[in-house]
């Protein structure tokens, strides 16, 4: 099977195809069977249908996937309670991470907030794993930091904290002029977070539900290898026009980032002794929760990211002012 490609056909044919143990990490975003207007997917299968047919494609992940590999899946809870009585029986459960997302009101339940994301290893004992760290979150207007660390203020990290099993710091993509013709399109930042998580620069990352190849992008931008299979002819083509005008180049010198609107939004906690260099930051650490570290544009403009990245925007106001 060809790497760095979207290929066009059904998930378990294209599955099949594959070879056992290719991928380092293997990501799905299904169909929720919620009655989604998909061109060419019927989205209104009985529940024991549908799971039959998740089963199926849950175990070729677990096949085509490394020892030392991962595997993620999206849904709403209802589903995912599922799939993890199935996984539980194939491979080791990591986490259960909480998207948090906002929902319209249903009536008569709870609302909405989250989508999940199942967080599974091969075999924990020999998986990949790094620890991952977001922004300090900070008022926009008095730039102070949202959380009271009370006495552990000295022991700041200047960047931010972990990641933890809920992440409420990447947002849904809102607005129609940066969503590709896709009913259920996930932010790339999202995927960014789970491939630096979970594999190195060269590693192969599998979607057998590429849509219109938003972890394709997100592994093409990161330096990875990359395989989706995706069943509308439409979104294909959409998805292949995507990837060739993406660039490997989401890195500070030869570390590799998410960044979003000219800001980081996660790095791993090894990367940092080398990613701190480019920064300005106050000498105590007590200081960062009235001042955010600031992104140096002189070493900026010899790197491969923009030289506003990273800089926060109360930097920039003082700039201008």
């Amino acid at each position: 099977m060809t790497l760095d490609t979207v290929v066009h056909g059904d998930c378990l044919a294209v599955l099949r195809q594959v070879p056992s143990e290719t991928a380092d990490l293997t990501f799905a975003d299904p169909p929720f069977n919620l009655a989604k207007k998909y061109q060419t997917y019927d989205d209104r299968r009985g529940g024991e249908e549908y799971l039959d047919w998740c089963r199926q494609w849950l175990r070729e992940l677990l096949r085509i996937t490394k020892p030392t590999g991962s595997l993620f899946v999206h849904n709403i809870p209802k589903w995912l309670t599922r799939y993890a009585a199935f996984l539980d029986t194939q491979a080791d459960f990591r986490h259960w991470i909480a998207w948090d997302a906002l929902g319209m009101p249903l009536g008569k339940t709870l609302m909405p907030r989250h989508y999940g994301i199942l967080f599974y290893a091969k075999d924990r004992r020999r998986q990949k794993f790094y620890e991952i760290r977001h922004p300090h979150r900070r008022c926009r207007k008095c730039n102070v930091l949202h959380k009271d660390y009370g006495g552990k203020k000295p022991g700041l990290h200047p960047f931010g904290p972990l990641v933890s099993d809920v992440w409420s710091d990447l947002h849904r993509i809102k607005h129609a002029s940066r969503r590709a013709a896709h009913p259920c399109q996930l932010p790339e930042t999202v995927l960014e977070r789970l491939i630096l998580m979970a594999t190195d620069e060269g590693d192969v990352v599998v979607d057998p539900f590429a849509g219109t190849g938003t972890t394709l992008v997100a592994a093409k931008k990161l330096g990875r290898r990359y395989l989706g299979a995706e069943l509308d002819a439409g979104y294909v083509a959409i998805a292949r026009e995507r990837l060739a005008q993406t660039q490997t180049a989401s890195r500070i010198g030869d570390v590799w980032v998410s960044q979003a609107r000219g800001m980081l939004v996660t790095i791993r906690d090894c990367d940092w002794p080398r990613l701190q260099a480019y920064y300005a930051i106050p000498a105590a650490a007590a200081a960062i929760e009235t001042a955010p570290i600031v992104f140096d544009r002189r070493l900026a403009a010899v790197t491969a990211l923009p030289s506003p990245a990273a800089e926060s925007p109360a930097a920039r106001r003082r700039k201008t002012a």
